[in-house]
């Protein structure tokens, strides 16, 4: 587990101190794949830097394994910094290097004999589907081969952590997807906390067990990533929710809409099973409504069906309760965008 309490970190500049993370905490469990999005210069990077104290925080502590890191120095906090594995946007390999140097570099500065690293490259060439290219340089891989290698050079020191700094930012969408899965499978096999920072709400929602929302220095809610998805508390969170999932409609229709008498339209959101179930059939069964589809979408968050979709629903005032009953008790997240009674 990594708790992060009351974490501060200023910086001092010609205008004064500026408040780059302002009084954070967090509770990461063991395990698991936890995103921390927000928009640009909202304090990700220097959050994430300060996890492995290359950035020291201004005041707050950072617990990792029941170990302070913020009260280390010297070579304590170097022996501690073996165990948090980092990677980036922009790579930074050794371009004068090979593959199975680049990931040998960090066992060689462990101090590990030859054939201890030639066994542990062979390892991670392996995990991250590299063996053909174990005697490339950078420049003859492509982004999402150049960011195996780090992940692998990351993986070296067999850390119970993985930092993960924009790490997709720079490839294509299927890259990313194929960095997205190798991370997850990384997660299963070797139970690897991982923390991924981003701006991008549909990494989140390929990958993510747990997320928090940082803006303007702060972290604005947090949770499990299904129910910051359904019920999102702030306003940012629900900029990012809609940046992956849009079901926002046309004014002109929703204007159109509010002309009808007796109706209401509503958004109504899935999670798993009943992302498949019936519900709009018995609805109008159970409550003698009429309905009109707006808008609807399938999609998934990590392997979990995730089901939107915007409904008129046309019938007297009792009706309306009735469906609203109904629609409660199935366990539906249900929000009234327009009334017209």
């Amino acid at each position: 587990m990594i708790q992060i309490q009351n974490l501060v970190k200023t910086y001092s500049s010609r205008q004064g101190n500026v408040i780059a993370i302002d009084d954070v905490s967090l509770c990461i469990p063991k395990d698991a794949i936890y995103g921390i999005i927000g928009l640009s210069g909202a304090g990700k990077s220097t959050l994430v830097r300060c996890l492995n104290l290359l950035e020291k925080p201004t005041s707050g502590q950072i617990i990792i394994a029941g170990q302070d890191l913020t009260k280390l120095s010297g070579k304590a906090l170097r022996q501690a910094r073996q165990k948090i594995g980092m990677i980036f946007q922009h790579f930074y390999l050794l371009q004068s290097r090979t593959v199975t140097e680049n990931i040998a570099f960090p066992l060689e500065i462990a101090g590990l004999s030859k054939q201890e690293i030639s066994m542990r490259v062979d390892e991670l060439l392996h995990l991250v589907g590299l063996e053909d290219k174990a005697h490339a340089y950078p420049s003859q891989l492509s982004g999402g081969q150049k960011q195996r290698v780090g992940i692998a050079r990351a993986l070296a020191t067999k850390p119970q952590v993985l930092l993960c700094d924009e790490a997709t930012s720079a490839l294509d969408p299927q890259t990313t997807l194929s960095i997205l899965n190798l991370l997850r499978d990384i997660n299963q096999k070797l139970g690897l906390t991982i923390i991924i920072i981003t701006h991008e709400m549909k990494v989140v929602k390929e990958i993510c067990t747990d997320v928090a929302v940082l803006h303007e220095a702060q972290i604005v809610e947090n949770g499990p990533v299904e129910s910051v998805f359904i019920h999102p508390q702030s306003e940012i969170a629900r900029q990012f929710i809609s940046s992956v999932f849009s079901h926002e409609l046309p004014t002109d229709l929703l204007k159109e809409i509010a002309t009808h008498q007796n109706s209401e339209v509503v958004r109504i959101q899935f999670l798993g099973s009943r992302a498949s179930d019936p519900i709009i059939t018995d609805l109008l069964r159970t409550c003698n409504v009429r309905a009109n589809i707006l808008y609807g979408n399938i999609d998934h968050i990590r392997s979990t069906l995730f089901g939107t979709l915007t409904l008129e629903l046309q019938g007297n005032s009792e009706q309306l309760r009735q469906a609203h009953d109904y629609l409660a008790s199935r366990e539906l997240n249900v929000e009234v965008i327009q009334r017209a009674l």
